[in-house]
């Protein structure tokens, strides 16, 4: 009986990790899209116009200044 009720613990872990697998998965695939979208917007914003992302050093806590200019002439 003992022996009964640990294979049946046993059958499911298998299954219950699957779905875990599943859920992050997902979860990464919506984080993902929404890196894709952010990045498409920048990336249209500077093929429209100068930008400058200013960012603080965690480690050392200088600021960093990246200026991007893009090819493509604003429309009016």
């Amino acid at each position: 009986m003992a022996e009964k009720n640990n294979s049946e613990i046993v059958s499911q872990k298998p299954a219950l990790d699957i779905e875990d697998i599943e859920r992050h998965l997902d979860m990464m695939d919506q984080r993902l899209d929404s890196i894709d979208s952010v990045v498409s917007a920048v990336a249209e914003r500077v093929m429209n116009q100068p930008i400058v992302i200013n960012i603080t050093c965690p480690h050392c806590g200088n600021n960093v200044e990246i200026s991007l200019i893009g090819s493509k002439k604003p429309r009016k």
